[in-house]
């Protein structure tokens, strides 16, 4: 019986992830349970059981006092003469320990004792789980759609549910039941004797910086840092990175050799566009590169009131905005900077403006090169009616 204990609790342990030190815990404790419903208390009862190979014995301590007429409750008090066939050894006064027969604790004391066992393994199971997750709190894991609950769904990851609430879900993806998802843990909360409740996200900025970090080997051995991130889901995200030595291209670590890296993030996010852009602590810098792939005539930015000022040559003013202002905005996010875009036309006509104020010496070649061109990106040839466009990181 207690081999077949032991291996009980080993798979217990392999297969829930309970250890067996609380699992004796629990033992003894039902012990105890036994006890007091067989003799009416265990003050004075004591459980030794062996974690080497499972035997338990119990024992209620007895003070020794002189005849068996002294005796005024057999619960706590022992006869000399039977003391001394326990311990040969024993005075008055002293303690000894009485061995019980625990075949003698009756059928409904053994299943008072079992029912405390299963309950202590389903809480030792819930806490393992809880604790499995929570450390997962902040990152992301792979689940499978199993139902909808309502409009949100349930989402299992192996050993716990967790739910995707509609607001978290990407308005262009179609779940379906069986279908394997990669998801972002938002929050794991201890939800008593219902388990672990964990609430997961598929639009959260993070699912994307967290695919970036297990895919690109040199963000994940800090090479590459991702300084900033702005995302709306299921459209376009924008993601700005660094790289901490200068013979690796940032930019070139995240895209991949023809583009493996990002297609595989691009692909997980269901043809998402991602733009990968190079960090750069100049504010003006970094506002130029976020707002790509338009081209920029100058920048003027004030880091103190967290805004800029962006001059782009006229036939670029769509491409800077984006299709319905998104590449400003996501910029604005990206950078934190309110960003205020002008086509030059417009920004010659503004009081007090001075091109040379604005433009960067070395960039003015390549400008009046590409201006003479007239180069045009038909994708984003919106029309634009207010040429005079502010974005905000709130919008």
């Amino acid at each position: 019986m207690s081999k077949e204990l032991m291996d009980a609790l080993e798979l217990l342990e392999k297969e829930k992830n309970i250890s067996k030190d609380s699992l004796f815990d629990a033992i003894e404790t039902s012990l105890l349970t036994a006890c007091k419903n067989n003799f009416g208390k265990t003050d004075n009862i004591r459980v030794e059981v062996d974690r080497e190979n499972c035997d338990f014995k119990c024992f209620q301590e007895k003070e020794v006092v002189e005849t068996a007429d002294d005796v005024m409750d057999p619960a706590i008090e022992i006869s000399l003469d039977d003391a001394k066939k326990i311990s040969k050894k024993a005075e008055i006064g002293d303690i000894v320990s009485v061995p019980l027969n625990s075949k003698e604790f009756g059928r409904i004391a053994t299943q008072n004792a079992k029912n405390v066992i299963l309950q202590k393994i389903r809480e030792e199971e819930r806490g393992a789980i809880y604790n499995e997750y929570f450390e997962k709190e902040h990152d992301i894991v792979t689940g499978v759609v199993q139902r909808f609950i309502g409009k949100n769904i349930s989402i299992n990851l192996g050993r716990a549910d967790a739910i995707l609430n509609e607001n978290e879900q990407v308005r262009t993806e179609v779940y379906r039941p069986t279908q394997r998802l990669r998801v972002y843990v938002l929050e794991v909360k201890n939800n008593g004797s219902k388990g672990p409740r964990i609430l997961v996200s598929r639009t959260h900025p993070d699912l994307v910086k967290k695919l970036f970090e297990q895919e690109v080997a040199e963000i994940q051995d800090g090479t590459v840092e991702i300084k900033s991130i702005a995302r709306e889901a299921g459209s376009r995200t924008k993601i700005a990175v660094y790289s901490r030595d200068p013979n690796v291209d940032a930019v070139g670590a995240c895209v991949g050799v023809n583009g493996n890296r990002v297609n595989l993030i691009v692909d997980e996010l269901g043809g998402e566009k991602i733009d990968v852009i190079n960090w750069d602590e100049n504010p003006g810098n970094l506002i130029q590169n976020a707002l790509s792939p338009a081209k920029i005539v100058a920048v003027f930015a004030d880091p103190e009131e967290k805004s800029a000022k962006v001059v782009v040559p006229d036939y670029q003013l769509s491409l800077a905005i984006g299709k319905e202002g998104q590449n400003a905005r996501l910029a604005a996010r990206l950078t934190g900077y309110k960003i205020d875009i002008k086509d030059e036309t417009h920004a010659k006509d503004t009081p007090g403006f001075r091109m040379e104020d604005y433009m960067d010496d070395e960039y003015d070649d390549e400008y009046d090169e590409e201006y003479e061109e007239g180069e045009y990106d038909e994708e984003y040839s919106e029309d634009i009616a207010d040429t005079d466009t502010e974005i905000t990181d709130e919008e």
